[in-house]
């Protein structure tokens, strides 16, 4: 009996566990949010931050490096208890939103390339092409605007090509049997 005490009891004080896995989490969130930006990825930094956070700290429980699997549950609750949290806030404040993602940058306008934008968030010429491709358009001279969002897709709003889109759109409104 007094195995399963070790085993699942606390080994360190409750409160330090939430405050080391609360003063970590919002540590890598401001370091994530203000100095790596954003990456090319399909992922929001704050879930990449809790499943990296999340995996090191179950991994020190299974592995026994804390003295119990309590000590590591309770760090991963606290973590999770902050990623939700902050959702939670981003969502019910929009300045809070404002702070926590980043907005949209416009990578290209008017099927022009905004280099300066490329070069902020260190993305080449060539990864944009193969993200525009991805999206499905390989002709800059049909992109209105492209973004960079917040996640770091790649959004795309084509250009209005006046003629053949306004008669379409002109034939699409009349009622069925009129001419």
């Amino acid at each position: 009996m007094d195995e399963l005490g070790k085993l699942f009891g606390l080994t360190l004080p409750w409160w330090e566990i939430v405050l080391r896995g609360s003063v970590v989490y919002l540590a890598l969130f401001l370091l994530f949010r203000f100095v790596a930006r954003r990456n090319a990825g399909a992922l929001g930094i704050s879930d990449l931050l809790v499943l990296v956070l999340v995996a090191d700290a179950s991994q020190n429980a299974m592995a026994g490096e804390y003295k119990s699997i309590s000590d590591g549950l309770l760090l991963v609750a606290t973590l999770m208890f902050w990623d939700i949290g902050l959702d939670w806030l981003a969502f019910r404040s929009a300045l809070f939103a404002r702070l926590a993602e980043p907005p949209p940058l416009l990578l290209v306008r008017d099927g022009r390339i905004l280099h300066r934008n490329l070069r902020r968030e260190f993305i080449t010429v060539e990864e944009l092409q193969s993200k525009l491709r991805s999206a499905g358009s390989d002709d800059l001279a049909e992109i209105g605007r492209a973004y960079i969002e917040s996640d770091g897709q790649i959004s795309l709003v084509k250009r209005e090509r006046p003629g053949k889109d306004q008669d379409e759109t002109r034939g699409a409104r009349q009622p069925p049997g009129r001419v």
